[in-house]
């Protein structure tokens, strides 16, 4: 029972093949699943992971064991699940990947109709109960069908943003042998741009490591590949591609909390008075371009649940994440991996500067720690500590805590996902005082 119940996370299902995920499992989940949800109809789908096909082929038979009908979509990326859910009208939608972690971990993203998230509050918790307390009886065979759903996924992308919008741009794409080479692939023939191609070819045993770029060893590869060429822009994605993350034309990588307000500002051009939902990890850029741009801020916790609702109930056209995770109303106010790619290229053609540049202005205006991760004994008493310290500050208790001076501000929170505290820190065009302050956070959260 510990084992079966170590996979079911706070937002997905995830860990290791076969001790913590395997066949059994996966059955069990299928009919969970459809016990829960009522769902009659759901498409499944799997990523490069070498573990995918049988996971799926159980998942299937544990669906379709309670009159379940199973469309499946064999080798796709996360956002493909989403975009198939909603698009063909399916009563839920589970895809199955462990993104970027290693080749030994698989796990599950399960949406309901409409491509609405599934998460420990939302019905992952009594999926769970009902997995592993209750015993089945066979409802009815439910029918088995494949669909090919690629080409209506480029034609879905290439009507968010317009090929006659990117212009003739050098692109660098490294795929880090995920699923994203195979998605661009189908859509590179559509568009002007000139791509270069790095580890496209999809393989579970990541023979060039685990896509996950947000490492620096990770990423290498693609780093070294823009040093040597003459390119606009780089791209690379993650193993199910529902995160990216992009290079300048020097081969900078280019940190998360920037590529928030190129896509604000993107969708902002395009829709001017739209609303943009972003988290309190970081805010000073983000809030700067909604303002200059004329658009309407919406502050939520950061989780991928949490953004989904207030998008919708706010009617946001945009939210954003650090953490690489992009929600857009056009694709179900899900994230996508491809959308932000296209938007890049579209707002580099659109403004006629360099991605360098535009990001440039952002680092120099508003400088900041990037997310600092520590491990402590007493993440509360740390949190704490902090507070206390700074409590002349303006606080917010939105995510974590967050506070906030004229000329500097922090967040600070417990990751939703892992034993550890995570810091940002900001500044207003003051990089000394952004190194000061997040030494003397750190030392205090460390002590």
């Amino acid at each position: 029972m510990g084992e079966f119940l170590a996979c079911f996370k706070a937002y997905d299902v995830r860990g290791k093949v076969p001790s913590e995920l395997n066949a059994d499992i996966a059955y069990q989940i299928g009919r969970a699943y459809a016990d829960e949800t009522g769902a009659k109809t759901v498409c499944i789908g799997w990523d490069i992971r070498l573990s995918g096909p049988a996971l799926g082929s159980a998942l299937t038979s544990g669906l379709t064991d309670a009159g379940v009908d199973v469309v499946l979509l064999d080798l796709v990326g996360t956002e493909m699940v989403y975009f198939a859910t909603a698009h063909y009208g399916y009563d839920g939608g589970i895809m199955i990947t462990a993104s970027h972690n290693p080749p030994e971990y698989n796990g599950m993203k399960m949406v309901r109709a409409e491509s609405r998230p599934i998460s420990s509050d939302t019905g992952l918790n009594s999926i769970e109960r009902r997995a592993f307390e209750q015993k089945w009886e066979r409802k009815g065979a439910g029918r088995v069908s494949s669909q090919d759903v690629y080409k209506d996924f480029v034609a879905h992308l290439l009507n968010v943003v317009k090929p006659s919008q990117l212009g003739r741009q050098k692109v660098l794409l490294d795929a880090g042998n995920g699923a994203a080479g195979v998605a661009c692939n189908a859509l590179l023939p559509h568009l002007p741009l000139e791509a270069t191609k790095l580890q496209f070819e999809p393989d579970g045993n990541f023979p060039n490591g685990v896509p996950n770029p947000i490492l620096v060893e990770s990423r290498q590869n693609a780093v070294n590949a823009m040093k040597s060429g003459n390119f606009d822009f780089g791209v690379a994605w993650d193993g199910d591609y529902d995160r990216c993350f992009f290079f300048d034309e020097y081969g900078n990588f280019i940190e998360g909390y920037y590529i928030v307000g190129l896509l604000a500002q993107a969708v902002l051009m395009a829709q001017p008075g739209s609303g943009i939902v972003y988290d309190p990890r970081l805010t000073w850029n983000t809030l700067d371009i909604i303002k200059k741009l004329g658009g309407r801020g919406v502050l939520c916790k950061s989780g991928h649940a949490f953004i989904k609702e207030k998008m919708r109930a706010e009617d946001c056209v945009y939210g954003g994440e650090m953490s690489a995770h992009h929600y857009f109303k056009a694709h179900w106010y899900c994230d996508s991996g491809m959308i932000p790619f296209l938007l890049v290229a579209s707002l580099v053609n659109q403004t006629g500067r360099t991605l360098g540049d535009l990001v440039n202005e952002m680092i120099e205006n508003y400088p900041c720690s990037g997310e600092v991760n520590s491990v402590v004994e007493d993440p509360v008493a740390a949190i704490a500590r902090v507070e206390a310290k700074f409590k002349d500050g303006q606080v917010s208790k939105v995510d974590g805590i967050s506070i906030e001076f004229p000329d500097w501000r922090f967040n600070l929170r417990s990751s939703n996902t892992e034993p550890v505290i995570r810091l940002n820190v900001e500044t207003r065009a003051n990089r000394a005082l952004l190194e000061e302050k997040t030494a003397e956070l750190l030392a205090l959260i460390r002590a």
